[in-house]
């Protein structure tokens, strides 16, 4: 393990990509073969309690690889991708110290395009009564509103923004009525000039669409058997505190069927659309990931899919 002991500039392995395509899986093999240990770039994988809905990695999938930024918070907490950077490259500095290798892991594009690029964030400067007057306006008039409104005063920002992630609209609209500032122009200032880790980003995809969708569905209907009633029930009778997962798809989707709307079919149709939505939408982040390797999972099967990443990543930490 020479080739981790680099003091300066650690290495890093991330696996990105959208959502079905067996990340986990790969990730603790990988882990296994190098000495990992896993860091998650999940945005509501952080919250305890949400499990099902958002596929955590359980204690037999992780056969016994360490998992960081998984379970750290209660549902009630906000957190950033700034919180995600600077908590992120703490796991990476005692990992790499270690003698192990960092293997960043996840879904939420945003987390790993960041921390890769070593955005450096400035504080974002709060104002809670602001704050809730945006929450009110989005009850009253709906989030489309908001996001109209981002569109207009921040339209390339707006661009990242999906129009359903209410808190992101509202934490962007918060600082331009606060401070004047852009968060654009705030994620332009803070990129660094040289990114802080030597990073391979290996991204899982398939070569055929409907493939990828069909393990969508397989993985709802996993989910329903699982529980994830139970925990959208939960999130639904928390809404007004649990204001990240009111939001995250696995939960909303099931909303109307707790309020007697739609029957619980419905709304499971209703997630495995969102999840195929989604699944596009990460797609199109991860393809504009500067030097991504893509592994296509449909043409690379079980054992070969994981030793074509062990190729990579073998002459990534001695190259």
């Amino acid at each position: 393990m020479d080739a981790l002991s680099e003091k300066v500039v650690p290495r890093v392995v991330a696996i990105g990509g959208p959502t079905a395509t067996g990340k986990t899986a790969l990730s603790v093999a990988l882990a296994k073969q190098f000495h990992g240990e896993v860091i998650s770039a999940d945005s509501m994988q952080i919250y305890r309690g949400l499990d099902v809905g958002t596929a955590k990695v359980t204690p037999e999938e992780s056969h016994g690889v360490k998992h960081y930024l998984v379970d750290i918070l209660d549902p009630e907490t906000p957190f950033s991708v700034a919180d995600f950077v600077s908590a992120a490259d703490r796991c990476i500095r005692d990992i790499t110290a270690a003698g192990h290798l960092p293997l960043v892991v996840g879904g939420t594009g945003l987390y790993i395009t960041s921390l890769l690029q070593g955005l450096s964030f400035a504080p974002e400067k709060g104002d809670p009564a602001i704050r809730a007057r945006l929450e009110q306006r989005a009850q009253a008039e709906g989030k489309e509103a908001l996001y109209a409104e981002l569109q207009a005063v921040d339209p390339q920002y707006a661009a990242t923004v999906h129009p359903n992630n209410l808190p992101r609209v509202i934490r962007a609209l918060e600082l331009y009525q606060n401070t004047g500032r852009l968060m654009s122009e705030q994620r332009r200032e803070a990129r660094r000039a040289q990114a802080p880790y030597r990073s391979l980003c290996l991204c899982l995809g398939y070569r055929d669409r409907n493939l990828l969708y069909c393990r969508i569905d397989e993985r709802v209907d996993r989910m329903l058997v699982s529980g994830i009633l139970e925990e959208a029930r939960a999130v639904y009778e928390h809404r007004d505190t649990y204001r990240t997962a009111a939001q995250a798809i696995g939960y909303k989707e099931f909303f109307p069927y707790f309020e007697g709307a739609q029957s619980l079919d419905a709304c499971s149709d209703k997630l495995k659309q969102a999840s195929r939505n989604y699944a596009k939408r990460q797609l199109t982040w991860f393809r504009h990931q500067q030097d991504a390797v893509w592994l296509y999972v449909d043409e690379l099967e079980g054992p070969a899919l994981v030793d074509r990443a062990k190729m990579l990543i073998s002459d990534f930490l001695h190259h």
